[in-house]
């Protein structure tokens, strides 16, 4: 019984929060490396492209939870996501049109286009604060729980209960949903062979008769789909506030580098790689050890190697191992 309960404690504060919240990594992942992959250069924006989507998919949730509008048991910021997404692909369009474009076309250096992009991502980020304001913001409606501890007890006689969140469960489902349609996309489409080409050799593309131009709208508006999936996603499943995108980019970082950098299934297993990562280094052990070992051996202590506060640090440590010793990734990437 006790080993029971040691199982269900390690899924209920480790494995359901670190596949939820892998899903979410690896959705940003994908954006991320499509942008390398296809643009070449690595977007610092992309967690406040994230914030602006997911900014946008909040508001909307808000009129139509104000006008009685909602999706029973389920979150109304599904019936807002397509708002969202239309907002962040406006956004991301012009902000092509209006910057990217011009160092796209003198041919810069991918460093000058990172550095652009991190002017980007403080205009971006002073945008979402402007509109929103810097505060938590909830937006969740809807039942809270799949299934509650105090059901699950009940159901299995345990002492330890398992709690699935709804938004959990939807976080990882739309995350398969989406993956499933994008590699459909990439390659049976004759857009999505183009954009593969593109990525390949440019100038062999361009000799094929393929659009660049088109190829980089393509890109973009795909990028403003998985950013504001992913960052209403990850709202849904903590809460939305304007700065925690901005910290979400070392750990979306980390995601793409260790799978490998212009590798979409990189992108998925890295994801899922620092997620899992982050959670068991911060998680305290103390309960499931004590289930799992005899009560002499039990441990007194929280068992826990670093602080909650201290997440970030390790898709750090990540980041900077892999770059040291594997820069192509998991998955033989483009080196950064």
């Amino acid at each position: 019984m006790d080993f029971l309960n040691a199982i269900v404690a390690l899924s209920n504060f480790v494995l359901v929060p670190a596949i939820a919240y892998g899903s979410q990594l690896a959705l940003g992942a994908l954006g991320v490396t499509l942008i390398y992959g296809i643009l070449r250069f690595s977007n610092f924006a992309h967690g406040d492209t994230m914030a602006f989507g997911a900014m946008a998919t909040v508001g909307m949730t808000w009129w139509l939870q104000s006008m009685g509008v909602n999706l029973g048991p389920l979150p109304t910021a599904l019936l807002a996501l397509p708002f969202g997404i239309m907002a962040a692909g406006f956004l991301v369009l012009m902000t092509d049109r209006m910057v990217y474009r011009f160092y796209r076309q003198q041919k810069s250096k991918p460093v000058i286009l990172v550095i652009v992009s991190m002017g980007v991502m403080f205009i971006t980020n002073g945008i979402v604060r402007f509109i929103i304001g810097p505060q938590e913001r909830q937006f969740a409606d809807g039942e809270r729980f799949l299934i509650s501890a105090r059901d699950f007890k009940q159901m299995t006689g345990l002492d330890e209960g398992l709690a699935i969140k709804t938004t959990q469960a939807i976080t990882v489902i739309t995350a398969i949903i989406i993956v499933a349609l994008l590699f459909w996309f990439l390659n049976k489409t004759r857009t999505g062979k183009s954009m593969r080409a593109y990525s390949d050799n440019e100038d062999l593309a361009l000799l094929s008769g393929i659009n660049p131009e088109r190829v980089v709208m393509v890109t973009w508006l795909i990028v403003a789909a998985l950013a504001t999936i992913a960052g209403t996603l990850y709202g849904l499943d903590k809460t939305f506030k304007p700065f925690t995108y901005f910290q979400l980019l070392l750990p979306i970082f980390a995601s793409a580098i260790v799978g490998g950098l212009g590798s979409p299934v990189g992108a998925i297993a890295g994801g899922f790689v620092v997620a899992f990562s982050e959670v068991t280094i911060t998680y305290a052990w103390k309960k499931v050890l004590g289930y799992a070992m005899p009560d002499s051996l039990a441990p007194d202590g929280l068992v826990q190697l670093l602080s909650t506060d201290y997440k970030f640090a390790v898709s750090f440590v990540i980041l900077v191992i892999v770059l040291l010793f594997k820069p192509t990734g998991l998955f033989n990437g483009k080196a950064y």
